[in-house]
């Protein structure tokens, strides 16, 4: 789908359980694709905080498997899902280009 694409790794957690207190277990799965990603611009909080807050988006093939609880691991760093990702797909020629996914990371 994008043949000049760069490798993002993605994590999904799926539940498969609750353990002896009755929290869920989970367990996770990680596949690789080709895909764009929008760096974005980061935010510096301020008031006494060292914290820098950016919210990129990522472009992955229409079909990958990504939800709120999936991880996305790009150019080295750590991203959670923020927000549906959200499959384009035309209603007039049934093109299916990718899954556009808003990410969050906050360091410090």
């Amino acid at each position: 789908m994008f043949p000049y694409g760069e490798p993002i790794v993605v994590t999904t957690r799926t539940r498969t359980g609750y353990d002896t207190d009755g929290n869920p277990v989970y367990e996770d799965t990680t596949a690789t694709v080709a895909g764009a990603f929008d760096p974005a611009i980061g935010f510096e909080q301020t008031n006494g905080q060292d914290r820098v807050q950016v919210q990129p988006t990522a472009y992955l093939p229409y079909g990958t498997t990504v939800d709120a609880l999936s991880k996305l691991t790009i150019r080295g760093a750590d991203y959670e899902v923020d927000g549906d990702p959200n499959p384009w797909r035309s209603p007039f020629t049934g093109w299916t280009p990718g899954v556009q996914v808003p990410l969050k990371r906050v360091t410090g």
